[in-house]
């Protein structure tokens, strides 16, 4: 049984190896447009997000939009996630992805710069940057972070550094976080594929619901 942190190894070598030229052939086609009157939820973010090895149905964003749907909200979510992607690739696309405008934009960032030893000071300044940007948007979107955790090859000083960058940004500038996407998903049999890296469709049905229970106040006016 791989432990709590044991995905880590495997993680290194499977998202790197899976979407460096991917990032770079990102923005080959626009965001789709909003359908009638509804707000976009533009979910940022790498093959996480993406759901790479699932059925785009299965993604969490996908089933995030069921839970929209149930709720009766007026939404609807954007899946803009990219395999391979860093935290500098996202901050060169968030203008991009926001070409149309976005009720609420969710940031799943930094699982890559953690498998490049990226130092957290510059993963920190690149999140804050993006959301700088996010910020001159007219109308600007409401901002859900969604936090990730290092590898602990790196050491466990490296590891509290970039854990906390995550709560850190989020109290600094007043945005709603989700602390673990894959809180109870990570390292656990039959929640990840073979690779035991990438989430299966279970384990997207409990990253959905580790977001919702975040993203839902902030549509409410709650959070």
């Amino acid at each position: 049984m791989i432990s709590r942190y044991g995905w880590a190894g495997l993680l290194a070598l499977a998202l790197l190896g899976c979407g460096g030229e991917r990032e770079n052939r990102a923005t080959a086609e626009p965001p789709p447009r909003t359908e009638g009157q509804r707000g976009r939820i533009v979910f940022l973010g790498t093959s996480l997000t993406a759901g790479l090895g699932v059925d785009p149905s299965s993604a969490y964003p996908a089933l995030i939009q069921q839970k929209l749907d149930s709720a009766g909200l007026p939404y609807v979510a954007v899946n803009a996630g990219v395999s391979g992607e860093t935290s500098a690739g996202a901050l060169r696309r968030v203008d991009w992805v926001l070409r149309e405008p976005a009720a609420v934009l969710v940031v799943e960032t930094g699982a890559n710069d953690g498998l490049r030893g990226l130092d957290p000071d510059t993963l920190r300044a690149n999140i804050q940057a993006l959301i700088d940007e996010a910020n001159r948007q007219d109308p600007k979107p409401r901002i859900v972070l969604v936090g990730m955790r290092a590898l602990p090859n790196y050491g466990l000083g490296y590891a509290r550094r970039f854990r906390e960058v995550y709560p850190a940004l989020a109290k600094e500038n007043g945005l709603a976080l989700v602390p673990f996407l894959l809180e109870d998903v990570a390292g656990r049999q039959g929640l990840n594929q073979a690779d035991m890296i990438h989430p299966t469709a279970a384990g997207h049905r409990i990253m959905a619901e580790t977001v919702w229970r975040v993203l839902e106040p902030v549509l409410s006016g709650a959070g």
